[in-house]
């Protein structure tokens, strides 16, 4: 897969096949509508292009809008790498661009840069400015330009619609499990370790601190997980703490990983940490004695998932 940012960079003489949208998740859903974008144009012979963009359109429009995203655009585009694309077109998204009409974006953008084919699309797909294209103005302007539009219908499973609203929902309510179910895979935080209060080694448990630099990245619930990081090739098992660290008075809210097994030095690194299982919510301990006590605890039922998964 070739990334390219901005559409003014693509150039192309072969006819393609694409498909738009966030794609925030690159969940089941959308996995669907990629496996059947790259599986057609390689039978045509033609090339498979995704054309998202970043910043996320409401992140301009919107000043000041919280907005929490599943992937950062780097966690995006290496889970778009497995997938087989031949381009993945990253657009900056402006107020100028929010401003092409749909006639100008499929003209200008589908028609004239993209060399278009055809065109798939998630349901109830929009576009243009005010979103104001659909897929009845898609199709008619497919006739007048010369190219095929198909709509995918919303992907089901056990007859729930997928959606990245409803991971993020599930994500912030600790149900992991039918996050990762959604997503395909487990959801992950990329972080740079950095200095904490070293208060973990105090207490037998040492920590790496994760800085999740991209403050439009979903953190899940606040609670203790099990997790899995690839550190120099390794896979290393952990729990993590999501929270304030109510128990020794924490007033602002921390990421903290403790490896099994491991005690390198990992200050500076950035870490994948993939979240496997909630295990229980945060909690106020009476003394540090109790904490241990439920670390210990802790530790026993993740090594027991752990061992227990496949």
């Amino acid at each position: 897969m070739k990334t390219i940012i901005d559409i003014s960079n693509f150039i192309t003489e072969e006819k393609t096949f694409v498909t738009i949208g966030t794609f925030d998740g690159v969940h089941y859903g959308h996995q669907k509508i990629l496996e059947k974008l790259i599986l057609e144009a390689k039978k045509t012979g033609k090339k498979s292009v995704l054309l998202t963009f970043f910043p996320h359109p409401r992140m301009v429009l919107q000043k000041g809008a919280s907005i929490e995203l599943i992937n950062t655009i780097t966690e995006r585009e290496k889970l778009l790498k497995k997938t087989g694309l031949d381009y993945l077109i990253i657009h900056p998204f402006s107020r100028e661009f929010s401003r092409t009409t749909a006639l100008e974006f499929v003209r200008d953008i589908l028609v004239n840069k993209f060399n278009i084919s055809k065109l798939i699309i998630g349901y109830d797909h929009h576009f243009g400015k005010n979103r104001e294209g659909n897929i009845q103005q898609l199709t008619e302007y497919s006739y007048l330009y010369d190219f095929t539009v198909e709509e995918i219908p919303a992907q089901d499973v056990d007859d729930v619609s997928v959606s990245s609203t409803k991971i993020r929902h599930a994500l912030h309510a600790g149900n992991l499990k039918t996050a990762n179910r959604y997503l395909g895979y487990n959801f992950m935080l990329n972080g740079v370790v950095v200095n904490g209060k070293k208060l973990g080694g105090k207490i037998g448990y040492p920590t790496a601190n994760i800085s999740i630099e991209e403050d439009y990245k979903l953190i899940p619930k606040t609670g203790v997980y099990v997790v899995k990081a690839t550190i120099n090739k390794n896979s290393v098992f952990g729990m993590m703490n999501i929270g304030n660290r109510p128990t020794v008075n924490g007033n602002y809210q921390t990421i903290e990983v403790h490896f099994f097994d491991f005690n390198q030095d990992l200050y500076g690194k950035k870490l994948t940490i993939e979240l496997m299982y909630f295990l229980r919510n945060e909690e106020k301990f009476d003394s540090l004695d109790a904490l241990i006590h439920q670390l210990k605890e802790d530790e026993k039922m993740a090594k027991n998932y752990i061992l227990n998964t496949p």
